[in-house]
């Protein structure tokens, strides 16, 4: 058996409303044990059968879109993945100073050369990108629904498919889960 973390996207927002009660009943009845989650905005760990995070990504995404009637992009990674990426971000410097908010985008499909060259050239105000591979570190001095880095246009930038977190649940959930 292996453990997986995953983090849905856009669960939880306006009319998608996914209980996490509800959320971890199903996954158990699809085949996934050991469900838990932490908070409301979707950050899931499943144990499983299945071996390759890509297989776990397409599974999570297809039993959880059919339930709740509207599609949800999984990013999964392993505990030592999770620990990795927090202990990274943690560590980077920040060009805007320390005052700087942290956010990590866990992204599924990996990064393309030219998409980790757009987020490292990336330089709108109070914004900067650190890329962690296949993570990415967006570094704030604004508040988050002012950033242009949203993830449709790191989407745009990249191909990958992006969620994000604040760096404080980031940390919780390596702690807990990692």
């Amino acid at each position: 058996m292996a453990t997986f973390v995953a983090f849905l996207r856009a669960v939880n927002v306006g009319q998608r409303w996914v209980k996490m009660a509800h959320l971890r009943e199903h996954l158990g009845s699809s085949g996934f044990t050991d469900v838990e989650t932490h908070i409301q905005s979707g950050n899931v760990r499943v144990t499983t059968t299945l071996r390759s995070a890509a297989t776990v990504e397409a599974r999570l995404r297809e039993v959880i879109s059919e339930e709740f009637g509207f599609d949800v992009p999984v990013v999964v990674r392993t505990p030592a993945q999770l620990r990795r990426t927090a202990e990274q971000a943690e560590q980077a410097s920040s060009p805007l100073g320390p005052d700087a908010r942290r956010y990590v985008t866990f992204t599924t499909g990996g990064l393309s050369a030219a998409g980790r060259s757009a987020l490292e050239a990336w330089d709108e105000d109070g914004e900067r990108v650190v890329v962690l591979d296949p993570d990415v570190l967006l570094l704030l001095t604004k508040p988050a629904h002012q950033a242009k880095l949203t993830n449709a246009r790191l989407e745009r930038l990249t191909g990958a498919t992006g969620t994000a977190r604040d760096l404080k649940v980031v940390r919780a959930l390596a702690e807990k889960w990692g």
